[in-house]
């Protein structure tokens, strides 16, 4: 099968799950292939876990997943040393980050200590013990959930950390047809049996691999580098989008281009993903909230004054 038929497939045992929400599940396949980090920002219940078991399952993945809360420690997350009195030496316990897809569940409720334990994982795929480095097994992807409504114990994400998410993503709450539908599933079968495996892990790793590959033209760079300075020169923006964001909107665009069968990357590529790509990276003004202006108009307003120099 080829990459494209690959990713039809997955995204379609997924849905099986996940009714409704095509867009989602087609951008978190995307981010995956981009060897990207997915923050998940939405209200309880809508399948944020759910989307994240289901995706493990079809691409066997080794799955770990942890609810973070205040007692949640970072040895809990990248593992401990500890004493052996047979062999007289410490022995590294591995954590929960030593998997292929680790979903840090409601990652705003757990202390700012715990919350950087990941920060090395997300973005060089290793883990520092005692001083001592372990690489994490490729594929590795991070999928975070956090709750927007209610601040009470809970620790904002700093910027720094925000900036590792390849994509910013909100489920939001299916139609009223879905939901029917996914009620009368419920009472039948367990949907998340019915999903088949379709690739191993090391096959993802070859796509991610194929991704790698995709040609981008001078002027399609020249075109993502005037996106994102013109974030940083914008009267409503009080932080742009940074040099490892213009890395993600390339990453990414390379594997839009990839899922629609093509080896190189078109300007409707970066169209289609500059919005989770730069919804968590643009910090607006004061000015601009007392305005009601949204990062969503921000973008827009980019996009409408920027166009491809053809060469």
């Amino acid at each position: 099968m080829t990459g494209v038929e690959i990713s039809k497939k997955i995204i379609a045992e997924v849905s099986k799950v996940i009714v409704g929400k095509d867009e989602v599940i087609r951008q978190v396949m995307t981010a995956i292939l981009a060897n990207g980090n997915i923050l998940i920002e939405d209200i309880p219940g809508v399948g944020k876990t759910t989307l994240a078991v289901a995706f493990s399952k079809a691409m066997c993945l080794q799955y770990n997943r942890v609810q973070f809360t205040p007692d949640v420690m970072p040895s809990d997350v990248t593992g401990f040393s500890m004493y052996n009195k047979q062999t007289n030496e410490f022995e590294y316990k591995q954590g929960a980050i030593m998997c292929n897809m680790f979903l840090a569940d409601e990652i705003n409720r757990t202390s700012s200590k715990t919350q950087s334990a990941l920060l090395e994982a997300m973005e060089e795929h290793k883990v520092t013990v005692d001083g001592e480095t372990r690489e994490i097994t490729a594929p590795f992807t991070v999928i975070a959930t956090q709750n927007p409504v209610g601040s009470v114990g809970t620790h904002m994400l700093p910027e720094s950390q925000m900036d590792r998410f390849l994509f910013k993503l909100s489920m939001g709450y299916p139609s009223i047809e879905n939901e029917i539908n996914m009620l009368k599933s419920k009472h039948a079968t367990v949907p998340m049996d019915s999903i088949q495996p379709v690739i191993t892990a090391e096959i993802l790793c070859k796509m991610q691999q194929e991704v790698e590959t995709i040609f981008v033209h001078d002027s399609i760079y020249e075109y993502i580098a005037t996106i994102v300075a013109y974030t940083r020169q914008m009267d409503d923006v009080e932080l742009g989008i940074s040099p490892r964001g213009s890395v993600a909107i390339t990453n990414a665009a390379k594997a839009t281009a990839y899922m629609a069968g093509r080896d190189y990357v078109i300007p409707d590529d970066v169209k289609s993903i500059i919005y989770p790509v730069a919804r968590h990276r643009i910090v607006l003004s004061t000015k601009a909230k007392m305005n009601r202006v949204t990062v969503d108009d921000v973008i827009e307003n980019v996009l409408s004054h920027i166009v491809v120099e053809k060469k």
